[in-house]
C-alpha cells in the first residue's frame, strides 16, 4: 500500500495538524526530532480563496518542513475547490487535506471540519471539488462519526476512498465526545482493513511505546502524533527507534530541553511579526516543555509571565544556577491545570 507522494521506509511518523500548535517553528522542530510528515494548521477554505492576509501568513512553509501538506476545511464544495487551486499553484505542497474532524462549536456551526460527517454525501462532494481543482495529492483526516447514533467508521472511510481520497487519517472519537473517553483504536484497524489506501492512526499517543502499540494493534500504514509531541518533539524519534527496532535514544537532561526550548523560540521570533505578541502566545510551549520537572509550578509561574523572547533564557539560567534540574522530578506533574488546550483538527 502506497502513500501518494514520497515517505520514507517503514512507518511514517506524521506530526497532526492542531490550531495554534502546529505553525511552522514548531513543524520545523519536530521536522528535526523525526517526524517524516507535517501538517499546517487546518485553515478556512473561504479565508485562503479570500485571500485573508492572517490565513495566507499561516500557510508560509520552508523547505526544511517538506514534505507538507496543507489542512484545509469548509462546507462549501466550490470553496473548497478554490482553495485547493490557490494551494497548489502559490504554495505547492506536497499534498492538501481536508479536515472532517475538527469538533470546535465555531467550526461545526457552520458544518466544518466533522460537522461535514452528518452528511456523507457533503463529504463525497467536498472530496471531489477539492480532486478536480488541484493536482496533488488529496488526504482526509475524519472522527468515527458525529455522534454515537451516527458512529460508523468503516462506511464514511469507505465513501471517502470512493470520492478520491488517497489517504485517510482517523480519529477514533466521535464529534460529540471531543477529547473525552478513550480512542478506540480497534475502529482504526477495522478501517485499515477495509480500505485500499494507506490509512494513518491517530488519537491517544502520549508515549513512543503508545506510537508503537497502535501500529501492532491496528496495523495502520503512519502514526499521526499530536498532543504527544507538546514539550517533547523527541517523541518522534524515540518512536522512531522502537518502530525500527533500534536502541530508544533516552529523555532529554533538563539542560538539553532548555536548549530545545530556546531554539524553538528563536524561531517563533523570527517568524512572527509582533514580537511582544508573539512570546505572550509561546508561553503555552514552554509550559509544556518544563512539564514534570522539579518545582514546576513555580518556573511555570515565571514563564506565563514572560512578555519577551529575553526573558526566557535568564529564567532557564536562574533555573539551572539553583540547581534544580538535579532534584528528581515529581510523579506528577505540578501546575498542569495551567495548561492550554488547544484543538487538534
Amino acid at each position: 500500500m502506497r502513500f501518494p507522494f514520497p515517505v520514507p521506509a517503514g512507518v511514517p511518523l506524521y506530526l497532526a495538524p492542531m490550531a495554534g500548535v502546529s505553525e511552522s517553528p514548531f513543524r520545523r522542530i519536530c521536522r528535526r526530532w523525526g517526524a517524516d510528515v507535517v501538517v499546517t494548521e487546518f485553515l478556512s477554505a473561504e479565508g485562503i480563496r479570500r485571500e485573508n492576509e492572517a490565513t495566507l501568513a499561516k500557510l508560509r512553509f520552508g523547505p526544511d518542513e517538506r514534505p507538507i501538506g496543507v489542512q484545509i476545511f469548509g462546507a462549501d464544495p466550490q470553496a473548497m475547490g478554490e482553495a485547493a487551486a490557490l494551494v497548489t499553484n502559490v504554495f505547492q505542497p506536497e499534498f492538501v487535506d481536508i479536515n472532517f474532524g475538527c469538533p470546535v462549536k465555531k467550526v461545526v456551526k457552520r458544518n466544518g471540519g466533522s460537522g461535514c460527517l452528518k452528511d456523507l454525501g457533503l463529504v463525497e462532494s467536498v472530496i471531489r471539488a477539492v480532486k478536480g481543482s488541484t493536482h496533488l495529492p488529496v488526504t482526509v483526516k475524519i472522527r468515527s462519526g458525529w455522534s454515537e447514533e451516527m458512529r460508523d467508521p468503516v462506511t464514511i472511510a469507505l465513501r471517502c476512498q470512493d470520492a478520491g481520497a488517497q489517504t485517510l487519517t482517523l480519529h477514533p472519537r466521535t464529534r460529540a465526545q471531543m477529547y473525552s473517553g478513550s480512542a478506540r483504536w480497534d475502529e482504526i484497524a477495522a478501517v485499515a482493513d477495509a480500505l485500499d489506501i494507506p490509512v494513518i492512526g491517530n488519537g491517544d499517543i502520549k508515549t513512543a511505546d503508545d506510537a508503537l502499540r497502535m501500529w501492532r494493534q491496528t496495523g495502520c500504514a503512519a502514526v499521526m502524533i499530536a498532543r504527544g509531541s507538546f514539550g517533547q518533539p523527541w517523541i518522534f524519534s524515540q518512536a522512531r527507534a522502537l518502530l525500527d527496532g533500534t536502541p530508544v535514544p533516552p529523555m532529554p537532561p533538563v539542560e538539553e530541553r532548555f536548549a530545545v526550548a530556546l531554539e524553538h523560540a528563536r524561531m517563533a521570533q523570527a517568524y512572527e511579526p509582533d514580537p511582544r505578541g508573539a512570546a505572550i502566545e509561546f508561553r503555552k510551549h514552554l509550559g509544556w516543555y518544563v512539564k514534570g520537572m522539579y518545582n514546576a509550578a513555580e518556573l511555570k509561574r515565571r514563564l506565563f509571565a514572560v512578555e519577551s523572547f529575553d526573558e526566557i533564557e535568564g529564567i532557564f539560567g536562574d533555573y539551572l544556577a539553583a540547581g534544580w534540574h538535579r532534584a528528581p522530578a515529581p510523579a506528577a506533574d505540578e501546575g498542569a491545570e495551567a495548561d492550554a488546550e488547544p484543538a487538534e483538527a
